[in-house]
């Protein structure tokens, strides 16, 4: 499955959409997520940002051992979006040190 948050734009074809952080983490607790694309601005950050997923993926893989997905960034928000980068970096480094273990 891929996974796509966004509130405004048109989602890609072939992607499911969700609009809130936690439809992400739930389609993500599946297991059945390949790719994820996240937005970062979603119109209310009382309910969450993609930033978020980015959190709730990277305590997954450093504390569940969670296998996480490609994941990619489609934010406009560019101070975001360097935000978010840096945290799929760190995802990658802890997922490689687990299968390194």
């Amino acid at each position: 499955m891929k996974v796509y948050l966004d509130d405004e734009r048109n989602t890609p074809e072939g992607w499911t959409r969700v609009y809130w952080p936690d439809e992400a983490v739930s389609l993500l607790t599946s297991g059945e997520v390949v790719e994820i694309s996240l937005d970062h601005d979603l119109g209310d950050d009382e309910r969450g940002t993609g930033y978020d997923v980015i959190l709730w993926i990277e305590e997954a893989v450093a504390l569940r051992g969670f296998n996480p997905p490609i994941i990619f960034v489609h934010s406009a928000n560019s101070s975001a979006r360097e935000k978010m980068e840096a945290g799929i970096a760190a995802i990658s480094r802890l997922a490689v040190e687990r299968k390194v273990s």
